[in-house]
């Protein structure tokens, strides 16, 4: 929301597709179309699982780290700096919601070494509204953006 008024952040033009297939659900392997992606998922341990294999909210996290992390290097390069030696890390938790079902919490961590904290805050908050998983989370998960 701007102003109070709802933004659409809809493409309005699909260019490109992703494809994954889930086999056997948390306890399984997924693959993606292209076969770029195979990997085996189980349930982690915090969620009574073995823990052998990777698992959708690490998958989630790395999607969301990499994507925001374009979107604030595409920002940077829009202000006319070089965001080198920047990263992102994204912590994503899960836990029962009040209809119960599960939700998610999202906690990204920015690392921007080569700029002062003012035009890093405003980097990161023109990031928030580029990136794609940000304008997909937004209203539906909680999502916290930590400068360090």
């Amino acid at each position: 929301m701007i102003d109070g008024s709802v933004v659409d952040t809809r493409p309005t033009k699909i260019m490109y597709v992703a494809e994954a297939t889930a086999h056997g659900g948390r306890n399984g392997y997924v693959t993606s179309q292209d076969g770029q992606l195979e990997l085996k998922v189980a349930m982690p341990p915090a969620l009574g699982g073995d823990g052998n294999g990777t698992n959708p909210e690490q998958l989630f996290a790395a999607g969301y780290s990499a994507c925001f992390h374009n979107a604030l290097v595409l920002v940077g390069r829009r202000a006319g700096l070089d965001l080198s030696g920047s990263t992102v890390a994204a912590k994503v938790g899960i836990g029962p919601n009040k209809q119960r079902g599960y939700g998610l919490a999202v906690a990204l961590s920015v690392s921007l070494p080569v700029v002062d904290e003012d035009v890093a805050t405003k980097l990161v908050d023109a990031a928030h509204e580029v990136c794609p998983y940000s304008n997909a989370t937004r209203g539906n998960i909680e999502v916290t953006i930590l400068l360090g």
